[in-house]
């Protein structure tokens, strides 16, 4: 193992530490006693550094190696400290470590850079504790809501603002927009999929990200005696929702790549034995690369799930929660990462992103980039998560280049 693949290992098992779960992975929830350790410690090992360090107002933290010629212009890196449950070492954390150790090692080996370069490890962007996405970077960015997140609570019934609160944050001011300084965003993240590991390759240079919509699907059936009521009779909502499952599944099959459809979690209500079930509910998730595409299989959603609780006389409320549009990265960026990889010797390939990222929420306002590093088996969201140590060198040297490129040169 090279010196640069044990610092990166190393320092993603200490901050794997805050959170770590029993089942051997990590669950660090925002606003958590775990997501403010995870913080503090990110925070002092950016001030040993020699930093300039801040919060901002909700949790972003920021350590910025400060500009000689431009202190107005700041290249930023870095993703999100949140995780989903039981996930794994490297979503997330990966791209916060990884910008922290680039910015370390151009410091160390050219000095002062003309422009600002600024780590930064965003409040949350998985939507695991509470039902909202990109907290931390749409603040960055200047489009987060707070009526939006005021009223919502997390799974144990605790409110947003409270949890905020106890955390030692609040609001920004929402009718603010982003800092002006901001020059470009550059994203290291391992893939989440398996098309890097697949080809041998130790490098991906993302050149868009998929828009996903997110729904959760309520089924109102009749909850009714499981003996005595005929089948003929009956207002059975996970019979309604078995088979609009297996009809959305078997759509999406049929579209094939790039478009997935997922039910990940189903929700029966009274969930016993003996009763036929009243209450269902179920989340769908769909993603395409292009737009034209999402609406249209959207579209096609929507007529399988009215059909079907009409044929199955049970009441239907769809909730479409998240709608992001496919996103492009920045061309000039891409084209000079993809100069940095060759001139290098990297290997490397040019991909799209089928998870959605943080990058996503930036792309719109600022030159943005990602660059991803292989997911072993494809696996994440996952104890089982893990990425090569020799491929998170090789992520952040691809990621070096990047930086040194934006921020060291006129």
């Amino acid at each position: 193992m090279t010196e640069l693949s044990k610092e990166l290992t190393d320092m993603l098992e200490t901050l794997g530490s805050h959170g770590k779960d029993p089942a051997g992975g990590v669950s660090r929830f925002l606003y958590t006693k775990e997501w403010v350790a995870a913080q503090k410690y990110l925070e002092k090992e950016m001030l040993d550094e020699g930093l300039d360090v801040h919060f901002d107002e909700i949790g972003n933290l920021f350590g910025t190696l400060k500009g000689s010629k431009y202190p107005n212009e700041t290249i930023l890196s870095g993703s999100h400290v949140d995780t989903v449950g039981n996930g794994g070492y490297y979503d997330g954390q990966f791209g916060i470590v990884a910008a922290f150790i680039a910015i370390k090692h151009l410091k160390a080996k050219y000095g002062q850079p003309l422009r600002n370069i600024e780590v930064v490890s965003m409040a949350e962007e998985e939507g695991s504790r509470f039902p909202y996405s990109f907290w931390g970077s749409k603040n960055i960015v200047g489009i987060a809501k707070n009526d939006d997140v005021r009223d919502i609570t997390d799974f144990d019934g605790v409110p947003f603002v409270e949890a905020m609160n106890k955390a030692g944050f609040d609001f920004r001011d929402d009718t603010k927009g982003m800092r002006e300084d901001f020059k470009a965003f550059v994203e290291i993240h391992n893939e989440q999929g398996n098309v890097l590991e697949a080809e041998q390759k130790s490098v991906g240079v993302v050149h868009s990200i998929v828009g996903q919509r997110r729904f959760n699907i309520e089924l109102s059936g009749q909850a009714n005696h499981a003996g005595t009521t005929p089948m003929g009779y009956r207002k059975d909502s996970v019979f309604a929702a078995s088979q609009m499952i297996s009809e959305i599944i078997s759509a999406a099959r049929k579209h094939g790549d790039p478009l997935v459809a997922t039910v990940g979690k189903i929700e029966v209500t009274p969930n016993v034995v003996n009763v036929v079930p009243g209450n269902t509910l179920f989340t769908l998730d769909i993603r395409h690369t292009e737009k034209d595409a999402l609406l249209q299989f959207t579209e096609e959603v929507n007529e399988i799930l009215n059909r079907l609780a009409k044929e199955h006389q049970v009441g239907l409320n769809i909730d479409m929660w998240m709608d992001e549009d496919p996103v492009p990265m920045d061309k000039n960026i891409v084209d000079l990462m993809i100069k940095q990889c060759e001139e290098n010797g990297l290997n490397y390939k040019l991909m799209h992103s089928g998870a959605g990222h943080d990058s996503q929420i930036f792309a719109p306002k600022i030159p943005t980039a990602m660059i991803f590093v292989p997911s072993r088996d494809g696996i994440s969201h996952n104890p089982a998560e893990y990425t090569e140590p020799a491929d998170l060198a090789e992520g952040v040297k691809a990621l070096m280049g990047a930086l040194y490129e934006l921020a060291y040169k006129e």
